[in-house]
């Protein structure tokens, strides 16, 4: 718990009063969070599930994702996500990752669900909505990269893992829905996902590259931010 003050540890402890909370004294960021979270139970699982807050799981979820991880073993796994208000509508179904045109994209996003999204495919990274592996993995890639403050830490430790070998696939079969943006404003959202975008490219890309991609990216987000006033 990264230092809530909705009351929600007390009626967690309420409802399930055998679930182990990990409370945190401030708020650590995804990053921070987690990265203390492995730790915490180092010795105890062999899995790690990240999981939003802001989800919906189908009940097979850990099921259908454990039993692939022996199919792709050594891999990230990622499940089919749908919007909660609109459980036809694909969120994410892949990643594709491109950072020297400035895109970073969500394979199937506002798309009808199809059999198109039901096959397991590779992917260039698993969203940190939910993102399921090895505890080995998780501590290979010394967890995520703090000095992202939001966004961006996922695909940066997918990019990581596969400098290492480690592929990242999407699995249809598991399924979860989200309320998107459900915990933060869409001002603070933007101004979160531009300077991650210029950490992620200060990271993963040469100098020219880098400003190359960062200028892409800002002219598609300035016209998606045209658009969309446009259409409302």
């Amino acid at each position: 718990d990264n230092a809530s003050t909705d009351k929600s540890v007390e009626k967690i402890k309420q409802i399930f009063s055998g679930i182990e909370i990990l409370c945190l004294e401030k708020n650590y960021k995804f990053a921070g969070a987690y990265n203390m979270a492995f730790k915490q139970v180092e010795f105890k699982d062999d899995y790690f599930l990240l999981l939003n807050n802001d989800t919906v799981v189908e009940p097979n979820l850990l099921d259908v994702l454990i039993s692939r991880s022996e199919v792709y073993t050594d891999s990230i796994l990622g499940p089919k996500i749908c919007y909660y208000k609109d459980r036809d509508k694909i969120w994410y179904a892949g990643g594709e990752v491109d950072l020297s045109s400035g895109r970073i994209k969500h394979v199937g996003i506002r798309e009808t669900n199809s059999k198109e999204y039901d096959l397991v495919s590779k992917t260039d990274y698993v969203t940190g909505c939910c993102m399921f592996s090895s505890k080995e993995i998780f501590f290979s890639l010394e967890g995520f990269d703090t000095r992202f403050n939001m966004y961006g830490e996922d695909v940066d430790f997918c990019l990581r893992a596969k400098q290492k070998g480690i592929d990242s696939f999407y699995i249809p079969e598991a399924v979860i829905f989200h309320h998107v943006s459900a915990s933060i404003q869409d001002n603070e959202k933007i101004i979160n996902q531009v300077l991650s975008m210029w950490k992620l490219m200060g990271k993963h890309l040469g100098c020219i590259e880098k400003f190359k991609g960062f200028t892409l990216y800002l002219i598609k987000t300035f016209m998606n931010a045209v658009n969309s006033l446009y259409r409302q």
